[in-house]
């Protein structure tokens, strides 16, 4: 193995350097090419940082201590670590967990598997993972769905037979195209109730009600 000494301690490992860049390289496309996708369906748009610092610090963090054999057991426990993050702002939801998952296993895999496979099958393995996704996405018109509390005034609408004039009134003034919606509380002495509104991520952009 080609290495730059001084005073007999390495500096440079000119072998080891290249596994590390072109993995690294490699990684870092694949796990773009999650995150692009991910970034096409979805409007959330704080999880793009997670995925791609959670990646690169994975494969490094993997790729640096292989030589120390912590065998599976390593790579296990950082599935277990991850998938009970619960971040202070809000629960991640379970398609953002899908992500992440799917994030950490491009990571490892391609940080472990450097004595097992070599570089155009580990680009086949990457490869199989992202086109499983895009079909799940694109194919299969998976979508992700979130929801919006509100506060509404007009409780005459807040009645069965005003169903259909509730849903157009909520759809005018938040501009948003709703699926469904749940009424979780009517308070009659404030002429309020409030509302849960379902609807596709990437619908129309939500407004502050």
């Amino acid at each position: 193995m080609c290495s730059l000494q001084l005073f007999g301690i390495d500096l440079f490992q000119f072998e080891d350097f290249t596994m590390l860049a072109i993995r690294f390289t490699l990684n870092l496309i694949a796990t773009s090419f999650v995150v692009l996708l991910y970034a096409r369906i979805s409007r959330r748009k704080e999880f793009y940082f997670s995925y791609i610092a959670i990646s690169v610090a994975v494969f490094l963090l993997v790729f640096l201590l292989e030589n120390v054999k912590l065998e599976l057991g390593f790579a296990l426990g950082l599935f277990a670590i991850f998938g009970i993050i619960r971040y202070r702002t809000d629960t991640i939801p379970p398609k953002e967990m899908t992500y992440l998952f799917v994030i950490i296993a491009v990571s490892v895999i391609n940080a472990l598997s450097k004595d097992f496979i070599g570089l155009a099958d580990l680009v086949l393995v990457d490869a199989l993972i992202i086109g499983t996704m895009w079909i799940l996405e694109k194919v299969l018109m998976i979508r992700q769905e979130d929801s919006l509390q509100v506060i509404y005034e007009n409780i005459e609408n807040v009645h069965k037979d005003n169903e259909a004039e509730l849903l157009k009134d909520l759809t005018r003034r938040t501009g948003i195209k709703i699926k469904r919606y749940e009424i979780n509380k009517i308070d009659f002495l404030r002429d309020v109730a409030q509302i849960t509104i379902f609807f596709d991520v990437n619908g129309p952009k939500k407004k502050e009600v």
